[in-house]
């Protein structure tokens, strides 16, 4: 999959998911870029932990992804959505209350990562900031575990189109039975969610026209922690399997 940005490449995105370890280091390592180091040495506690863990994790990502050493991998600077070594792979993060999730692909993607227990008080979010179609549903449903549904895939959506979410979560309308209508025509896009370890992870990304959008699912490996002291040694992955709880086609809405 390395090297190819043809957002149509017929081989479908992955995920790769790592717990986050209790343990912070007194200095960067040494596989970092200048700009990560001087980013981490600015952090401390859970955040600390937290940026330790994804950028350990997108080069496990990125290395199993494009064979490469995972020591040979690492992203652009700044916010991590490319892949600067190997080039032509593209990235989405996201982390929650001690789990990272590091999604690659060829094109354009966007991951969220929710626990689902979260508690909010999603009946006001609705309200506030989701259409009216989709409040009627959802308010009548009347079930926390459908709306961080419904939120992940707004996150998700957003962050594969690359816009924030002040004034864009309606963008992508989530209507009764996850019939999804998006503003962005210009391409056909897919939305994958999966139940694991206590989290709702949802995957949006360009969907090649020629791949049947039921057996065209992600593949979603946890991985072993980082060790201690964060070392690039190829993790392996824990013989896990998750079926998702949706798979569906994000339509132009007219």
């Amino acid at each position: 999959m390395a090297g190819q940005s043809n957002d149509c490449n017929p081989d479908p995105p992955a995920i790769w998911l790592c717990h986050q370890i209790n343990r912070e280091l007194p200095g960067a390592p040494s596989w970092m870029t200048p700009g990560e180091a001087g980013t981490l040495s600015g952090l401390d506690g859970a955040r600390h932990r937290e940026f330790l863990a994804s950028r350990w994790l997108i080069r496990q990502a990125l290395a199993q992804a494009s064979g490469q050493a995972p020591a040979a991998c690492y992203p652009v600077e700044g916010r991590p959505t490319a892949s600067a070594s190997p080039k032509g792979l593209h990235l989405s993060l996201s982390h929650s209350r001690g789990l990272t999730a590091c999604a690659v692909g060829p094109g354009a993607l966007g991951i969220d990562l929710e626990p689902s227990q979260r508690s909010s008080d999603w009946a006001r979010v609705t309200r506030r900031w989701f259409s009216a179609v989709e409040q009627e549903w959802l308010l009548k449903a009347n079930d926390p575990f459908q709306f961080l549904k419904v939120w992940t895939l707004k996150e998700a959506w957003l962050k594969a189109t690359g816009r924030g979410i002040a004034g864009n979560l309606q963008t992508l309308e989530v209507r009764k039975n996850f019939e999804l209508y998006g503003d962005r025509p210009d391409r056909q896009w897919q939305a994958s969610c999966v139940y694991a370890d206590g989290f709702l992870v949802t995957l949006v990304y360009p969907r090649c026209g020629g791949k049947d959008p039921v057996t065209a699912w992600p593949g979603i490996r946890l991985l072993e922690p980082p060790p201690d002291d964060y070392t690039l040694a190829p993790s392996p992955s824990l013989e896990l399997n998750w079926e998702p709880l949706f798979h569906r086609l994000i339509r132009a809405r007219q």
